[in-house]
């Protein structure tokens, strides 16, 4: 080749190529951006519409279904699902993968313009739903328990024991500084802030006060908002002076609010105070936050959506300091949460496994060429190659992740195969007669158009991922293209450095460069340009002298070390070889026999499939998990927070568990779905040690809560790769009553199963709710409109923030309502006067009737049709296995008419993953069969090649059962890794078989002689990237979960697909392979 001969000519040509493709490529790697898993970019839009003091059925009916109506239509739209919970709506628009989101909202944004809704309602609210929406960091603001008591601080002394003022004092400095602080850090989206007691200024009415003075709630609501104004008014020209005229009246003091005069009667004003109590408290309470059992105000940090997490944190952490520094003494800011920390360590374990996976396969190769040398030039292509596949992944735009270093991993063995193949012809070459340089140029050449090919074939396995749908082929890209970049690296190494570096082995040849120096021509630019070669040329001779004088005397010094280990792998080796040809010979001699003991092999591997298990993607431990616990609808904030407490403090006395932190009600979320809202549902987020047993601590928690009465609860990793549940089960129908039935029956039979945990129903519980319902004919005699009683209702119930008060640039709510003691039964609500400053008051139980129910909590909605849920997790076992079980639970299920079940959730959507994996497994396969073909330019040989793929799927097929691995679709991408990777040795050995009987040798003859030639390097290549995958298999540190399948699959398919295929393919080559030369022709007569 052409190429081979310019790398051997202009060698400081391609030396220079190669320092600058490192230098790019290390100037790249310091530009990569770490990210946990790459972008993934979820189609999925959310339209949230907040209607206040709603139920879920109004909300259904007025605000749900009409937006389901008008987004359903829009392009690339695959599903629309929905919840209607009390006072807010939320549709989910699902769209196919590749859906050019930016377009598809503002397609959603256009249609919801048309959309008429009820005037109270609020404006629709469109977000995008992304996993970014999680924190980057979590931190916790308490009192400093190392603090000296002498210090001045922001908090009373301990000994006051006033907790309120303390968590007020803490919510006031986190808003007021702590929040602006951290929102001003360069990829900071948000800071959200939980916990503590917001201030309010409460304004308690005395209804039945306001009735003897004739006044009503939304009169002194209107006379504060008209009493708290700072306006401006203009300017005033005095002569030559200009004043500018403010009218100053805004509240200086929560005294001022009490006097403030809100009428007159009889001449006489009545104040504020005289009709109402004035104080300063706090908000009703949404969420209690507490850290280690202690009560804090918590703050967590969003990033931007196009920003990366490490580089965000990164950011935090400078900042923190200067933020510590300027905390008052009595305070502690402490980081609960770094997402960052997760993703460092996963990179870290990435990169250490293909460091040591790069030394063994280096080691291999030294064991086998007993040439340090050699060894050198070989191992060269490793990190040549890693490097250079930075600068392709720069220019890509893919970061540094657990998928893209994995691929890179698992491309440190496949990186030396083509270097291997091309020493060990120019070895051959050499010691055949031929002096270095022709070696390297004769050697490469003849195995030049096998490497090509031998790479293709892998490459061409990736290209069919395009094809694969949903989330895997989200995940999966940025591991094909780096390895891809890496195996077209190394390919050009393989053709260009090997040999360059080989023919140095040229004495004369390098000692005669400087001889070569061509005498100083004239003129100035001739002159430079002379300088400038010559300079090279030196430099050149000088690198190889001193790296041959480097590498012998390394040769010296390892061979005192290693010479044991070397002479036991070659009496190994030797032995292998001298076993091999007889082996060979006897499987030519039973040809039947082999064939079916392979056909045997290959259709066990089949019976053991079933066995294996399913799931979609293995669950990722992050060191942490979470319990969701629900209590009786309606239940309070306290009692919540007191559970929460107990829980929290029997999950911290458990060995291993580092840390916990719980939040009693929803106050602290800020993602696009939440699952469950109100005072009554609780979270604990449990953070383990580094050696902690995960099983045992949630096997401890489950039974403590399964002895608490009237619980319901889910412990849940942190899902990376999808939003369903594992296993659900969907059902369809229109009546309330009817959907709760036949859910209570479902949940009730996987409860029953040992297989199934977690299990969790849409429908089980209810809120309770005071339905009002209107006399209309009653009301209408005595004056009254229904939407006038409603609004009075709210106004004393809920109600209403009049104006804000401001105090040190903080605008505190000024909130109106009747007093507690006259709201705080169904009795005294009835007591309400829904008529305020008539002569005769009317209350609302003359009115309307009140009774008490239960409300659904909440309604959902799927493909515009009504749904309950029924949701599990694979209590232990697989989540094929648990999706078996769940349909034979549910055969016999006898539903009502109009109800209509289907089993769902991540078992539906692995299905769907599974369906494309085998379509791309398929295309591979026909690819490297197109590859093959084109490079024989024969049909076939490329189908003779093409059955090592059913044995290397036999070796993955049992090496997965030895482990106890599942299928999924990480295995599914290591086996379609594998359908390019196998065929390379049989590539190599049919290549030789080939060329051997066109140099006029027997089939027979040329099979044998093929086989003892390239068996060196066929175990060589299959024992590199082995154990280049060895790190990756053992399933140590964080993220292995995602690796160790596919090194797991790559390994033990390769493995006996090389064994199988040192016997095997000769034997069907001998069978298929029909042509008649004339050295068989005479091997023919002559017997």
């Amino acid at each position: 080749m052409k190429l081979i001969r310019l790398a051997t000519r202009r060698r400081v040509t391609i030396a220079m190529v190669t320092l600058a493709v490192l230098l790019f490529g290390l100037v790249s790697l310091s530009r990569l951006d770490l990210s946990l898993l790459p972008d993934l970019s979820y189609p999925t839009l959310t339209v949230r519409t907040d209607f206040a003091g709603a139920a879920p059925a109004e909300i259904e009916s007025l605000i749900t279904r009409p937006i389901e109506e008008v987004v359903g239509v829009v392009r690339g739209v695959r599903l629309v699902r929905s919840i209607s919970r009390p006072g807010q709506s939320d549709v989910t628009l699902e769209f196919l993968w590749g859906t050019d989101m930016d377009y598809a909202a503002l397609d959603v944004r256009e249609r919801l313009e048309t959309l008429a809704l009820p005037l109270q309602a609020d404006r629709p609210l469109l977000l995008r739903f992304d996993p970014a929406t999680e924190p980057v960091m979590r931190f916790a603001l308490a009192r400093n328990a190392e603090a000296d008591p002498a210090e001045d601080g922001l908090l009373p002394p301990v000994a006051a024991g006033d907790s309120n003022t303390e968590l007020r004092l803490l919510r006031r400095f986190v808003d007021d500084r702590l929040k602006k602080d951290f929102e001003g850090i360069a990829g900071v989206a948000a800071v959200t802030v939980s916990g503590g007691l917001e201030d309010e200024i409460q304004v308690l009415l005395d209804q039945y006060r306001l009735a003897q003075l004739d006044l009503s709630a939304e009169l002194v609501a209107q006379r504060l908002r008209a009493e708290n104004v700072n306006l401006s008014g203009g300017r005033l020209e005095e002569g030559d002076r200009q004043f500018l005229v403010r009218t100053l009246n805004e509240f200086q003091s929560v005294e001022q609010i009490d006097d403030l005069i809100v009428a007159t009667r009889e001449g006489r004003p009545v104040y504020l105070k005289d009709v109402a109590e004035v104080r300063q408290g706090w908000r009703e309470r949404e969420a209690i936050t507490r850290v280690d059992g202690e009560e804090m105000v918590e703050l967590a940090i969003y990033r931007e959506g196009d920003t990366n997490v490490v580089a965000v944190a990164r950011q935090v952490d400078r900042a923190l300091a200067r933020i510590r520094d300027d905390l008052p003494p009595d305070l502690a800011l402490t980081r609960t949460y770094d997402q960052s920390v997760f993703i460092r360590n996963a990179i870290s374990e990435v990169v250490q496994a293909a460091v040591f996976g790069g030394l063994l396969a280096i080691a291999i190769l030294y064991l086998f060429l007993r040439n340090l040398r050699s060894t050198v030039i070989v191992g060269l292509a490793i990190p040549i190659s890693v490097v250079a596949t930075f600068a392709a992944m720069y220019s890509s735009g893919l970061t540094l992740n657990i998928m893209s270093l994995g691929g890179i991993a698992l491309a440190i063995g496949l990186l030396v195969d083509n270097a291997i193949v091309v020493l060990e012809n120019i070895a051959a070459r050499r010691e055949a007669g031929d002096d270095w340089l022709n070696a390297a140029r004769q050697g490469a050449g003849e195995v030049a158009g096998a490497v090509v090919a031998a790479t293709l074939t892998t490459i061409a396995v990736f290209f069919p991922l395009v094809f694969v749908d949903g989330v895997a082929g989200q995940l999966f890209r940025d591991q094909a293209l780096t390895v891809t970049y890496a195996l077209l690296v190394s390919l050009a190494v393989a053709l260009t450095l090997i040999p360059m570096l080989a023919s140095l082995g040229d004495a004369r040849r390098v000692r005669g460069q400087a001889d070569d120096i061509p005498p100083k021509p004239q003129g100035f630019f001739a002159t430079l340009r002379w300088a400038i070669g010559a300079g090279l040329t030196i430099a050149s001779t000088l690198f190889v002298r001193i790296a041959g004088g480097l590498i012998a005397g390394l040769a010296r010094v390892l061979g005192w070390v290693v010479h044991p280990l070397v002479r036991v792998f070659n009496r190994g080796y030797e032995a292998l070889a001298r076993r091999y040809p007889p082996v060979l010979e006897k499987a030519l001699d039973h040809r039947g026999w082999t064939l079916l003991a392979a056909i045997g092999l290959f259709a066990f591997s089949l019976l053991l499939i079933p066995r294996l298990g399913m799931e979609l993607v293995p669950s990722l431990a992050q060191g942490e998990f979470q319990v969701e616990i629900q209590l009786e609808p309606g239940t309070p904030l306290g009692e919540t927070d007191l559970f929460m407490r107990g829980l929290d403090r029997f999950t911290r006395q458990q060995p291993g568990v580092a840390r916990a932190d719980s939040v009693a009600g929803t106050g602290r979320r800020l993602d696009s779905n939440p699952e469950e809202a109100g005072e009554h549902t609780g979270t604990l987020n449990v953070i383990l040690d580094a050696n902690a047993d995960e099983a045992t601590v949630t096997r401890a928690i489950r039974q403590y809560l399964m002895a608490q009465a009237g619980v319901d609860f889910a412990i849940r990793r942190p899902e990376l790769f999808s939003f369903a549940t594992p296993l659900e089960v969907e059902i369809a129908g229109y009546d309330l009553e009817q959907l709760r039935a036949v859910a209570g029956r479902v949940a009730s039979r996987l409860e029953a199963s040992e297989r199934l945990s977690d299990v969790r129903s849409t429908v089980e519980q209810g809120h309770p709710e005071i339905q009002i319902r209107f006399d209309h004919e009653r009301a209408a005699r005595l004056g009254l409109r229904a939407d006038e009683i409603a609004d009075t209702v709210v106004r004393q119930v809920r109600g209403e923030v009049a104006t804000r008060y401001t105090w040190r640039e903080r605008r505190i709510d000024v909130l109106v309502r009747a007093r507690t003691e006259q709201r705080d039964s169904v009795e005294r609500l009835g007591q309400l006067v829904v008529n305020p400053g008539s002569p005769r008051p009317v209350t609302l139980d003359a009115v309307a009737e009140l009774e008490q129910v239960v409300g659904p909590a909440e309604i959902r909605r799927i493909g515009q049709q009504r749904v309950a849920i029924v949701s599990a997790s694979p209590g232990f076992g697989d989540l094929g296995a648990a999706t078996e079980e769940a349909r034979a639970l549910l055969a016999d299920l006898s539903l009502p008419s109009g109800i209509t079940l289907r089993v769902a959730g991540q078992s539906e959507e692995m299905q769907r993953a599974f369906r494309s994996l085998v379509v791309a497994l398929a295309l591979a396969v026909f690819l490297v069969y197109l590859v093959m073909a084109s490079q024989f330019e024969s049909l076939l040989h490329p189908f003779v090649i093409l059955l090592s793929i059913p044995l290397a799927l036999t070796g993955a097929v049992l090496a997965l059962f030895v482990t106890g691995s599942s299928l999924s679709v990480v295995v599914f991408i290591g086996l379609i890794m594998l359908a390019g990777i196998v065929v390379n040795n049989a590539i190599v050995l049919v290549t030789r078989i080939n060329q051997l009987r066109e140099a006029g040798q027997t089939r027979r003859e040329a099979i044998v002689e093929a086989g003892r030639a390239r068996l060196r390097p066929i175990v060589m290549t299959t024992l590199t990237t082995t154990l280049g995958l060895v790190p990756l298999a053992l399933g140590l540190g964080e993220g292995s979960e995602l690796r160790t399948p596919m090194a797991i699959t790559v390994i033990g398919g390769l493995l006996l697909s090389t064994l199988l295929t040192l016997v095997v393919i000769p034997v069907v080559y001998s069978l298929l392979d029909r042509r008649r030369t004339e050295a068989d022709l005479a091997e023919g007569s002559g017997a």
